[in-house]
């Protein structure tokens, strides 16, 4: 049996001795160089920031997009949908303009 040293960081050392799991990669730097440990960094999403609740979803902020969701139950029939779709469509876009005219101020 070989004994390997692995060079590993001391943020990731804790982790491991803290008893959690500590994703990442090992890789030998170089042709013959020690063997290195590079612990994943977690991605920091930011949340959604809502901007208006609509009848049957809501309008969204995220640091890429203006997010619009709707969610309509069958039952109430296509021509109630269609009414409820074109209700929602205006109250979002009304709801959009006086976030920007709020946010540029």
């Amino acid at each position: 049996m070989q004994k390997k040293y692995i060079e590993i960081t001391e943020e990731a050392l804790a982790r491991l001795n803290s008893g959690k799991f500590v994703p990442g990669s090992l890789h030998r730097r170089g042709k013959n160089g020690p063997i290195v440990f590079n612990a994943h960094k977690p991605r920091i999403r930011l949340k959604d920031k809502l901007i208006r609740f609509l009848e049957h979803g809501w309008v969204k902020e995220s640091p890429a997009r203006i997010k619009v969701y709707e969610s309509i139950p069958k039952v109430i029939g296509t021509a109630c949908i269609v009414g409820v779709l074109e209700r929602d469509a205006k109250v979002a876009k009304e709801a959009i303009i006086d976030y920007e005219l709020i946010n540029r101020v």
